[in-house]
């Protein structure tokens, strides 16, 4: 049984998710909190698996909580928020940077409700999985010892699921801005891309874009693919968006494994924290063409699903704590 405590400061709201939780046999809702500071207490006296927290509430907000509770009691925490809201948007990614491990858009009047919930279900169970930490360890911040590579990498492509977007705020951040062009497959809700680039751009001194189809990413420049496409190099080494057709998208294995055909050797990939197994085989397939390949580490990842997965396939050159991640690849690309 997981024990979900419900946290909203709309009685309406809490009303609608805890009836909808209530039709999963595993599911059991301990708890309701009518805003943060509730959130808070009842998440010391209740102890819950999974949190749902709103994040515009009166008082302490979602965000103020997260960080409060991560901090003193650690829960796995999933924010709900309304996409079309740009303030509660960016609170939901400065959540996620405090350890919220999720986010999903609140239900609009054009969305099934029932299917919102069964969305809402199945997100508490995989997250149910996620060991809950607290502060996690940076590890050895010494760069290990790696082959040396004899071309310079001159595009990276980065992979990134559950914990990826604190994650490649970490790296991006300590990156210099005339980088070279960074490609990335994050995997996210729906509706939260455009968020998540905003947020981004007001933490990294790099561009943050959106891919727009035929152009040349430049130095300099962080792209991503738009919701529900996947985002790849063609062999001219222009952007190429195609709606996404796998089980999950942006596509990182597709993403790696156009860069190992247009760029070979002259390009890094890294696989970060994430559930199941997206871009081990792309991370493979530049590796195979002489490329530069690294994967999180399990202490410093979130969930160590993806990054397992290209270690078990022999795609990774190195693995690496997050802070070592930029580092690493200002070697890798000389810059």
């Amino acid at each position: 049984m997981i024990r979900v405590l419900v946290a909203d400061d709309s009685p309406t709201q809490r009303r609608i998710v805890c009836s909808l939780l209530a039709s999963s046999p595993e599911l059991q809702v301990v708890g309701e909190a009518r805003d943060g500071l509730d959130a808070v207490g009842k998440a010391v006296g209740l102890r819950p698996d999974v949190i749902t927290m709103d994040v515009q509430m009166p008082g302490l907000n979602g965000l103020d909580a997260t960080a409060t509770i991560m901090s003193t009691t650690p829960s796995r925490i999933i924010i709900i928020c309304a996409v079309g809201e740009v303030s509660q948007v960016e609170l939901s990614f400065r959540a996620m940077n405090a350890g919220a491990l999720e986010l999903i858009a609140k239900p609009d009047g054009a969305r099934d409700v029932s299917a919102w919930g069964r969305g809402v279900v199945q997100t508490i169970r995989l997250m149910a999985e996620v060991p809950v930490v607290g502060r996690r360890r940076a590890g050895n911040l010494a760069l290990p010892v790696t082959p040396a590579f004899a071309q310079r990498a001159e595009v990276v492509g980065i992979v990134a699921s559950t914990g990826g977007p604190p994650a490649l705020a970490e790296i991006l951040s300590a990156l210099p801005p005339d980088f070279p062009p960074i490609l990335v497959a994050q995997h996210i809700s729906p509706g939260f891309t455009p968020g998540l680039t905003r947020w981004l751009q007001s933490v990294v001194p790099l561009q943050v874009v959106q891919a727009v189809a035929g152009t040349v990413p430049r130095p300099g420049t962080v792209t991503f693919a738009p919701d529900g496409h996947d985002l790849e190099l063609d062999p001219f080494g222009r952007v190429s968006v195609r709606p996404g057709v796998g089980a999950v998208w942006p596509s990182g294995d597709r993403l790696l494994s156009s860069l190992a055909t247009s760029f070979g050797s002259r390009a890094a990939g890294v696989v970060l924290t994430g559930m199941g197994e997206d871009g081990a085989r792309g991370l493979l397939a530049l590796r195979s063409r002489g490329g530069a390949t690294f994967a999180q580490d399990e202490e410093s990842s979130v969930v160590y699903g993806m990054p397992r997965a290209a270690v078990r396939l022999e795609a990774v050159t190195a693995q690496l704590p997050l802070l070592q991640i930029a580092p690493m690849l200002k070697r890798v690309c000389r810059a």
